[in-house]
């Protein structure tokens, strides 16, 4: 078999990178189980409630930090993005009261889409070192531009570039976006006038 194996190089070569490949393998796989993180599940939910932005306006990194800080303990009410709605969402999933946005990380707008203006842009690559979720397309010298159903509108793309080009726009109602907006509040004696009158 050695003398086999010494006569065929390409059949020695290739029995060895088997065997290393099965040995990596196998230490990658005991690596993985070893030191596995076991996911929290609030955490999981959390972070499916928050808009994913990554936009650092709550003071970390992205969503996911923070719903393990909200895990933890932290305010609820840190993440404009998200806004009211998204307070609302973790407040009951936690069973706590539910507080106004908190103002000194920004005010609850209209969602927005970043595009640039192609014909002005220098393709310095700023913009793409800045997006936190890969949405801008381009390369240096060339043209870039921004693919809007990976865009979070974080807005973290405006104040690098060089020859702002960069605007924020309202995002498109379209039939994938649109929704049917939420009733206002009926006073109550609204609504029990209307009961009673119905009743009889």
């Amino acid at each position: 078999m050695i003398n086999l194996l010494l006569d065929n190089v390409v059949l020695a070569s290739l029995l060895a990178l088997i065997g290393l490949g099965g040995m990596f393998g196998g230490l990658l796989g005991y690596a993985a189980e070893k030191f596995k993180i076991n996911s929290d599940p609030v955490i999981d939910t959390i972070d499916e409630l928050l808009p994913q932005t990554q936009c650092g306006q709550c003071g970390f990194p992205g969503c996911r930090p923070y719903a393990q800080s909200i895990a933890d303990g932290d305010a609820i009410n840190k993440c404009p993005p998200g806004g009211q709605t998204t307070i609302n969402a973790i407040a009951k999933l936690l069973d706590i009261t539910a507080v106004p946005l908190d103002e000194e990380h920004g005010q609850e707008e209209l969602r927005t889409i970043a595009y640039i203006r192609e014909d002005e842009c220098i393709g310095c690559t700023k913009c793409i070192q800045a997006c936190p979720v890969d949405a801008i397309l381009g390369s240096a010298k060339l043209m870039h531009t921004v693919i809007e159903k990976e865009c979070t509108g974080c807005d973290l793309c405006v104040d690098p570039c060089p020859v702002d080009c960069i605007d924020m726009l309202p995002v498109k109602t379209s039939i994938d976006t649109w929704y049917w907006p939420s009733p206002e509040n009926i006073p109550p004696s609204t609504t029990s006038a209307y009961t009673e009158g119905h009743a009889s």
